[in-house]
């Protein structure tokens, strides 16, 4: 073995001590003067002003427009679901999601693969949890299906998906001579989510309106949610039960 250097019985010095060792540095607390600032830097030099603001909400605009017109007939962004805010404070209000889920393509009759390429956001982590945004988002992927006019990849082949050959030289035409009515732009702005009145969506619900069979829903909520935390010492105990039955009448 090394020899120690020095006695066993002497004491470290600050500067190797771990608490006093300059590369540990402590959290600064309370509302006290800050030591070493430097704020004596030239601060008029560094400002930042935003006096071509109008330019660029100009230039936004004439992007945007050359956008559409780029990607024409084709609409500038893709079809969101309708998706409940998060945590309890806004979950009373619905707003555009990221994507539809893989059940909802797959009720409405839409192939996973084929959504992405015909302006259909897909977003495969998110889950179903209510029959009701099942219901909704699928409707709206129908709705969005039955207005789609979708033009065959290669001109005059069409295939079984691609729209009519009626309907694409309609809408060739109106492009030809100009005339955008009718064509839209922003998948958006033809299909909002909008929110329902206060007054619309908080009435006042009484037992004897309720469905036959919904009048103790919360009582068959909470009873099933014991019934699946104690099923395995339920489960036990009628095992249990059962082997002495049996064990008494031998």
């Amino acid at each position: 073995f090394l020899p120690l250097e020095g006695r066993f019985d002497q004491q470290p010095s600050d500067d190797h001590h771990p608490a006093r060792s300059p590369s540990v540095t402590m959290a600064i607390k309370h509302n006290n003067q800050i030591q070493k600032n430097h704020f004596r830097k030239d601060w008029q030099k560094r400002v930042r002003v935003h006096f071509d603001q109008p330019g660029r909400k100009h230039r936004r605009r004439e992007n945007r427009l050359a956008k559409a017109a780029a990607v024409a007939p084709r609409p500038v962004d893709k079809l969101r679901p309708v998706v409940r805010c998060p945590t309890v404070k806004y979950n009373r209000r619905v707003r555009a999601g990221r994507g539809f889920t893989l059940a909802e393509l797959k009720e409405a009759g839409i192939p996973k693969k084929l959504a992405s390429t015909v302006g259909i956001s897909v977003d495969h982590r998110r889950t179903n949890y209510s029959k009701e945004s099942l219901v909704a988002n699928v409707a709206r992927l129908k709705d969005y299906k039955a207005r789609l006019i979708l033009f065959p990849r290669k001109s005059g082949q069409f295939k079984k998906l691609d729209s009519s050959a009626e309907d694409v030289n309609a809408i060739k035409a109106a492009l030809a001579d100009g005339k955008r009515e009718g064509i839209a732009t922003r998948v958006g702005a033809t299909f909002p989510i909008t929110n329902p009145a206060v007054e619309d969506a908080v009435t006042d619900v009484k037992r004897d309106s309720l469905p036959k069979g919904e009048e103790a829903a919360y009582r068959r909520l909470r009873d099933a949610r014991a019934e699946a935390r104690h099923r395995g010492k339920r489960e036990a105990r009628a095992k249990a039960k059962a082997e002495e039955e049996a064990n008494a009448k031998k």
